[in-house]
């Protein structure tokens, strides 16, 4: 222990009070060597009082009485999942690194610390055979731990699968490609459609590695598809952009199977005049209201519409979706 001592001799000064309380005080917390069996084993794993409990053979009870002092001196760290706190070693600084691994060593071969390992085993292999403990444990942090094993939107493209794999489907107003991108693994064929060169160029580009999207400029109250041809369209932030979003709406109508589908994604009725003079809007979004007239007008029902959630780094207004379909004929 002589070389902690004489590190601890040359790094303290400012960092403890004049009588050194603290420092006896740490000495004093792992001086006891139930405190030291509980140290031994969040150094392996975060655990809940629980399991520490049936780790050392402890009642829960004297279990929480020793975490106090380890925690409030700083040995331990803890979280919240729920009612549960979670426990782990947690070091704060050299000076505790260098006693911490002195007093491990020594006891690392003690008897009761090697038992305390094989039940910490046991309770491990518990917690991972019992995938409802596992879920429960880990409850709050799921989406972070999911996000960083497999990343993000596999979610969404999963559930693009649902779609038959034999449509044909239009992207119009595509933009840069976004909803074609995710639309071309899925189904047989998409037809991206924009009036601007440039667009369709970036998303020429962006899907360079999908055979089945054809790219074609056109405007969107005059579409180059014969009656009936899709099964489904797209128009993602598109109709704020158009003069007469109804004979879009019709257009597509013209376009679409007998129970074919379009899907509408825009802006909901706002107040941002900057839009439009930045963006060249050319409505401050829709009102349900008007929806409905473009259905009830194209000869299309509408299946859903609602309200979508408000993404945290999104500074636009506030987006709907309307799904509407073409009747099938009698």
């Amino acid at each position: 222990m002589s070389e902690f001592m004489d590190h601890q001799h040359a790094t303290s000064g400012p960092d403890l009070d004049d009588s050194g309380n603290d420092w006896l005080a740490r000495l004093s917390a792992l001086s006891d060597r139930s405190r030291v069996r509980i140290m031994v084993v969040l150094a392996q794993e975060e655990l809940g009082v629980g399991e520490i409990s049936r780790t050392l053979g402890m009642p829960q009870s004297t279990v929480s009485r020793h975490l106090k002092p380890l925690f409030e001196l700083g040995f331990i760290a803890k979280r919240s999942e729920g009612t549960t706190s979670l426990y782990r070693i947690d070091l704060r600084d050299e000076a505790d690194t260098i006693l911490w691994s002195e007093i491990s060593s020594r006891v690392s071969g003690a008897e009761d610390v090697r038992d305390d390992l094989i039940r910490l085993r046991q309770v491990l292999l518990e917690r991972t055979s019992d995938s409802r403990s596992f879920f429960g444990r880990v409850g709050s942090e799921w989406q972070a731990i999911r996000r960083e094993l497999f990343g993000f939107g596999f979610t969404e493209e999963a559930l693009l699968g649902l779609l038959p794999t034999d449509w044909v489907v239009a992207d119009l107003g595509c933009g840069s490609g976004d909803a074609a991108e995710r639309l071309a693994p899925v189904v047989s064929r998409v037809l991206a459609v924009d009036r601007e060169p440039a667009m369709l160029e970036a998303a020429r580009t962006r899907l360079s590695d999908h055979g089945n999207v054809e790219f074609i400029e056109a405007q969107l109250d005059r579409l180059p598809f014969n009656e009936g041809s899709l099964d489904a369209a797209i128009m993602m932030l598109v109709l704020h952009h158009q003069e007469d979003p109804q004979s879009n709406v019709q257009e597509v109508s013209r376009i679409l199977k007998d129970g074919g589908y379009l899907v509408i994604v825009d802006m909901v009725s706002h107040d941002r005049l900057d839009l439009v003079e930045a963006m060249q809007h050319h409505h401050l979004g829709f009102e349900e209201t008007t929806i409905r007239q473009w259905a009830d007008r194209s000869g299309l029902e509408i299946r859903s519409t609602r309200r979508l959630h408000a993404s945290l780094n999104g500074r636009g207004p506030a987006l709907f979706a309307c799904i509407m379909q073409k009747p099938a004929s009698d």
